[in-house]
């Protein structure tokens, strides 16, 4: 350790240590999740007044038993705002809806600068429509209507990632109606079709039935872990038939001992 740090760490330890105590209430308001006495009033329970003083002062504080004294809990309201997964049964799918109509408009402006108009993708960017039944080619074409099992994979991942620099910023009527218009681009819905949560389980993409459960649990390791065979491991080998000696290559003086040849011309 060089010996700017030696001097620098036990200055700031205390801060660092104090600031780990609760969690900053400026960047919890930025989330507009709780406010500061709601982060203190978690953070530093009912006679704790240890925790409550360490944490106003900055000073360090040895850790509460059986743990090591930083931090809190998490809000219910916390773990909401993660708890964002779509399962393919469409378990936590919010309310909404959302028509072919205006997500291609939502998409045009947003995503097709880089999956194009039509999903057909610009440059190296995923496309997204087509490639249907290349999965057994050399070069597969994985797109949402050749690939994807499940429809829950579209709005999970557009909500929770897209567009790409502004991700969650769609409202869960775009997401609704950009995951309609992929469906129209990969030719499942008609131009007229609204998705909303009630309809959302009765979509069933095309290569639904192309995925399997792992099985090597019961398929293979039976077989690798079974004892290892150490002698006499090969069936014996047992002789068939026998290969017949026939003269046939043609031969030249030497195979009749250097015997002359007729001449041709006689």
């Amino acid at each position: 350790m060089s010996r700017f740090r030696k001097l620098l760490l036990p200055v700031l330890s205390p801060v660092l240590c104090g600031a780990g105590l609760v969690v900053a209430a400026s960047g919890v308001a930025g989330f507009g999740l709780v406010t500061r006495a709601e982060a203190e009033a978690v953070a530093a329970p009912e006679g704790d007044s240890a925790v409550t003083a360490a944490a106003s002062s900055g000073a360090a504080v040895v850790g509460r038993e059986g743990g090591y004294g930083l931090g809190r809990a998490a809000l219910p309201e916390e773990i909401a705002a993660w708890d964002t997964d779509i399962r393919p049964d469409g378990v936590g799918l919010p309310e909404g809806s959302g028509d072919v109509a205006s997500g291609e408009e939502t998409f045009v402006e947003k995503c097709a600068v880089c999956h194009g108009d039509f999903g057909e993708a610009v440059d190296r960017w995923p496309q997204l429509a087509g490639g249907f039944g290349s999965l057994t080619h050399a070069d597969p074409v994985k797109t949402i209507g050749s690939f994807w099992p499940y429809l829950s994979t579209v709005w999970d991942y557009v909500h929770r990632a897209m567009p790409f620099g502004d991700a969650q910023s769609l409202t869960n009527d775009e997401v609704y109606g950009i995951t309609a218009y992929l469906l129209y681009l990969n030719d499942q819905v008609d131009d007229d079709f609204v998705l909303s949560k009630a309809n959302f389980t009765e979509v069933v993409m095309p290569n639904a039935e192309g995925f399997f459960l792992d099985d090597r649990a019961t398929a293979e390791l039976p077989q690798f872990s079974a004892e290892v065979c150490m002698e006499n491991c090969k069936p014996s080998v047992e002789i068939t038939k026998r290969a017949a000696v026939i003269d046939v290559t043609p031969g030249d003086s030497s195979d009749d001992g250097g015997a002359e040849q007729a001449d041709p011309a006689k």
